[in-house]
């Protein structure tokens, strides 16, 4: 049987939050674990939307926080498939901070998860192709074969030798 492809808009996904008094610390800003929970919720949402399968995080990407999200604010976050590898797909969220009464919004975060899709046992499954469409997710999907391989060597699971693509940003000679 064959994985028929898909689009990075398949696994488009909005997740919105409130934050409330429970998710903030005591400057009554949103903690930085909750956020993180929240972006791998809807990570994984966008990851079994292309896969159409169980998905496990594999690795979390650095993420920054560019600017405090306070008590009240609404989070949004934007999740979809930048580029599916064998086993694996890699997403990328944006994660946005809006105070309604204000009308400000602010993009607070982006981050990239990688998911490994599994079968009912846990034993790791092939996953559909990713074909990228806008001139936005062409770039993401060539970039993220640069991620992956800086994602191998930071987790000990490839030599940096061997990451050509990711060499040839540094030496032109390698590309």
């Amino acid at each position: 049987m064959s994985i028929k492809a898909k689009n990075p808009k398949n696994s488009f996904t909005i997740m919105n939050e409130l934050v409330l008094p429970n998710d903030t610390n005591t400057l009554n800003n949103l903690m930085g674990g909750r956020l993180l929970h929240w972006m791998d919720i809807a990570a994984a949402i966008s990851a079994q939307k292309h896969c159409n399968r169980i998905v496990v995080t594999a690795s979390v990407d650095n993420v920054s926080f560019q600017q405090p999200i306070k008590l009240g604010d609404v989070i949004t976050i934007e999740a979809k498939v930048t580029r599916a590898f064998h086993t694996s797909v890699e997403v990328r969220l944006d994660v946005w901070a809006e105070n309604i009464p204000s009308g400000s919004r602010v993009k607070s975060n982006e981050a990239y998860y990688t998911f490994v899709a599994v079968d009912q046992s846990g034993r790791t499954i092939p996953v559909p192709e990713l074909l990228p469409e806008t001139e936005d997710e062409i770039e993401l999907f060539a970039g993220a074969l640069r991620r992956r391989q800086l994602r191998l060597i930071l987790a000990g699971k490839m030599d940096a030798n061997d990451a050509i693509e990711l060499k040839a940003l540094f030496f032109k000679d390698q590309a």
